[in-house]
């Protein structure tokens, strides 16, 4: 490795000039006891990952630069900076506050009145609302750059050997190295130069250099870190990872000079900071389901680095953290509980300042209720409805089925009655709260290694018949053999096949083919509002339903209106639009300012095709391109979770929903379809005699 003389000139200013201002602020106590408030959070989030060094650009670094220029010393000038910052990330979020609230009066002003003064105004109020969106994102960005104390701890390239020589033992499987055999894992023989300065990038490496290579500088900055979290499991398990830095930090802690200059003082910071930001990001897929992953790390704490550091406490209370969130999203909380929860917070976010905006408008606009015609049904529409349950499975009786407040009975009573009498867009915002719900749950790392779980193209993920504990891990392990993966795809994915069931179901169970023209119609303009929504989710899952063979051949097909039998084709040119590029959801910035959800499937075999081929060069250092890659594509789930759909949840409509989903999720479409009369071509009677007597006819005149 040579020294890092190519790196981004402004990284490089910004880090030195902290490095020597942290000095100054720490001089001998700041590995002793640093301050928990200056501690925050240093995960670098999805879009580290997805720009790389280009993340932050030199209008960040400009404006932070500016910040605090008063004629002071640099510890209180960046004290200054991080005061100004605050104060006009508060003000403007203020006054985005103020500004939406004035557009609700404005909306409801303009739908009572209707008067042209108001409507003239909203466009204009739109597009300052808009900009001062803007701003509050560039300003959350560049206190996200500011809060990079990562980088202080950052070491030149040639420092790395002193990275790996540093741990007392290493637990990965390999050879013993020299020096010049652990430099010859980077590529460094071709650089890419994106700028005047250029740049040095990494091409490949060997697990313990991929490692090391997260102390170099600006490994935060440029994206490195982020990447490697959500791609270490390729080369090395999650034991293998902690116990490297647990050793870097073994190794440095007692003898760590209380300089901040010396590369041990680094080191071990650096390790602390790698530590935080991995549980930050991964604790629910490597944490969570690894306990004695997570006692390993405890123990450590408490015992070597509690009494010692002030790391210590931070870290167990992050931990508590963590763990406290994933069981508070692990019990069912009602909607209602988590706005609510939101609005109390003192300080809201950009997101949840336009989620109260949508929801209050939404609540004016927007009240679902049983029609008046739903109460009484016919007695023969009854009988027919239940001519089918025989080869029904036994409905599921959940927590949210047993909580509903639409019994069982009253449901198969309404039967598809009730998906004809709402609207279309009804339909979409409470499916798409309901996707929203369950997408929310992944992560970027359960889409990786998906062959080795059983998902494959053009083919139902999951057997019906078998769970997902039973799935065969016997194919393309793509991770090591002792790494743990979590399934949580294999939910998603079987979630989306129940749903794709309950479209295909609810249609051939209907007993008039006028009703199926109508039910037919309800999901393709549901399927169509959803992708136009960018709840992709859904709308590949109700086409699904629909390509259904079964489906595709019932007669009401040829009595559809060719205006509603055109959303078929525009959903086929959406599906072809979603496989043409793993990153065409990403292009442009709608989707930084309008929530997305993807189809799961389509992106796993994105992943999919990213990872055909080897990941190891000759010479056994692994491909980081490659890896760099699929991180990229990963890295978008946490992008749309970000920015969440903000629709009033009818949860009397989505109890219903997922009651119709749980009944119809594992049925036999063929068996329903055959119970079924309207599912047949039928002939007239007359037509049908007639063509018997023609028949007749000719045979006759054959013998004669």
């Amino acid at each position: 490795l040579q020294s890092n003389s190519c790196d981004p000139g402004f990284a490089e200013e910004n880090a030195s000039s902290e490095e020597q201002a942290m000095t100054k602020i720490a001089g001998n106590s700041y590995l002793a006891s640093p301050n928990l408030p200056d501690f925050c959070g240093c995960s670098p989030g999805w879009s580290s990952a997805f720009y790389g060094a280009e993340c932050f650009d030199s209008e960040v670094h400009s404006y932070l630069k500016n910040l605090g220029n008063q004629k002071s010393s640099e510890s209180q000038n960046i004290d200054a900076k991080k005061v100004e910052l605050e104060q006009l990330l508060m003000m403007e979020t203020k006054n985005y506050r103020k500004t939406i609230k004035f557009y609700q009066k404005l909306l409801q002003k303009e739908r009572r009145s209707k008067g042209p003064e108001t409507k003239s105004m909203l466009p204009k109020l739109r597009g300052q609302l808009q900009e001062m969106k803007s701003k509050v994102q560039f300003l959350e960005l560049v206190k996200k750059y500011q809060m990079m104390y990562a980088e202080q701890w950052g070491v030149e390239s040639y420092v790395l050997p002193t990275v790996i020589h540093s741990g007392k033992a290493d637990t990965m499987d390999m050879a013993p190295m020299g020096e010049s055999s652990l430099l010859l894992c980077y590529n460094t023989e071709k650089h890419q130069c994106n700028n005047q300065n250029g740049v040095r990038v990494l091409q490949a490496g060997t697990p313990l250099g991929l490692m090391a290579y997260l102390y170099s500088r600006n490994a935060f900055l440029e994206g490195y870190v982020q990447q490697f979290l959500y791609t270490f499991r390729y080369f090395c398990t999650q034991e293998e990872f902690l116990q490297f830095l647990l050793d870097r930090i073994s190794s440095t802690l007692s003898s760590a000079s209380l300089d901040p200059s010396t590369s041990l003082t680094k080191i071990c910071n650096r390790s602390f900071y790698i530590l935080q930001a991995w549980i930050e990001d991964c604790y629910s897929v490597d944490f969570a389901t690894n306990t004695d992953l997570l006692g390993t790390l405890k123990e450590f704490i408490s015992s070597k680095v509690a009494s010692l550091n002030g790391y210590g406490e931070r870290l167990l209370s992050l931990l508590e953290d963590a763990s406290a969130r994933r069981s508070c999203s692990a019990d069912l909380c009602s909607g209602v509980d988590k706005c609510e929860e939101e609005t109390e917070k003192g300080r809201k976010t950009l997101h949840s300042l336009c989620k109260k905006l949508s929801e209050d408008v939404s609540r004016k606009n927007f009240y679902w209720k049983l029609s008046k015609g739903m109460g009484p049904i016919a007695q023969y529409q009854r009988e027919q409805l239940h001519t089918g349950s025989a080869v029904l499975p036994k409905p599921c009786c959940s927590s949210l089925a047993e909580e509903s407040s639409i019994s069982l009975a009253r449901e198969d009573e309404v039967g598809p009655v009730l998906l004809i009498e709402c609207t279309a867009q009804q339909l979409c915002w409470q499916l798409t709260l309901l996707q929203q719900e369950v997408f929310n749950k992944c992560h970027p790392v359960h889409f990786l290694n998906s062959r080795a779980l059983g998902v494959r193209d053009k083919c139902v993920a999951v057997p019906k018949a078998v769970s997902a504990e039973t799935v065969s891990l016997k194919v393309c392990n793509l991770f090591l053999s002792k790494c743990v993966q979590d399934q949580y795809l294999l939910q998603l994915l079987k979630n989306a096949d129940s749903i794709s069931t309950w479209v295909a179901a609810e249609i051939v169970t209907c007993h008039t083919t006028k009703r199926q023209v109508n039910l037919l119609s309800k999901f393709l303009l549901i399927a169509k509002c959803c992708y136009e929504q960018r709840n992709f989710a859904t709308a590949m899952q109700i086409l699904a339903g629909l390509e259904n063979l079964i489906v595709r051949q019932l007669p009401a097909w040829k009595i559809l209106p060719a205006k509603v039998a055109e959303i078929m084709e525009e959903l086929k040119a959406v599906e072809v639009f979603l496989k043409s590029d793993s990153l065409c959801l990403m292009e442009g910035d709608r989707f930084k300012t309008l929530p997305t959800i993807p189809s799961a499937h389509v992106l796993a075999m994105h992943v999919q095709q990213l990872e055909t081929g080897g990941f190891t060069m000759t010479n056994g250092a692994h491909k980081w391109t490659k890896l760099r890659n699929i991180a990229k594509v990963v890295s978008q789930v946490h992008a749309f979770q970000e920015n969440p759909y903000t629709y009033a949840p009818d949860f009397k409509l989505q109890s219903y929903l997922r009651q119709r989903i749980t009944r119809f999720k594992d049925a036999d479409i063929s068996a329903l379809a055959a119970d079924n009369c309207a599912n047949f071509h039928q002939i007239p009677a007359e037509k049908h005699s007639r063509k018997i007597q023609d028949t007749l006819r000719r045979m006759k005149a054959t013998f004669q």
